[in-house]
């Protein structure tokens, strides 16, 4: 479990109320997941401020920044696997292969 969320046999997601959420890349150095994390927690911030505001183009330069830490993540864009294996971030877990393996966790049925 991470943060509380069951984690697939394989890493690669969290499942929260029964969708996969692709991880972080667990290859990038400590050091550089802080700094992006860091990042990723200061655009949402700003995102916040932006919509509080009334702003559209503050908005607008937050969500890329959110969206440009994710990717730098390795939660959105181009998979850090190499197996070939497809992205199956935001499936509902009852709809793919690992179906069988969340039921068995105990988290309830997997739809």
């Amino acid at each position: 479990m991470a943060s509380g969320y069951p984690v697939t046999p394989d890493g690669r997601y969290l499942v929260v109320r029964g969708r996969l959420w692709r991880r972080s890349d667990p290859h990038l150095p400590d050091h550089e997941r802080a700094r992006l994390v860091a990042e990723l927690m200061s655009a949402r911030r700003a995102k916040g401020v932006a919509i509080r505001a009334g702003d559209p183009a503050a908005r607008a330069a937050a969500r890329a920044r959110v969206e440009a830490a994710k990717v730098a993540l390795g939660e959105r864009g181009p998979v850090w696997w190499t197996d070939g294996t497809p992205d199956l971030n935001r499936h509902m877990v009852a709809n793919t292969s690992y179906s069988a393996w969340f039921t068995s966790t105990g988290n309830g049925d997997a739809g």
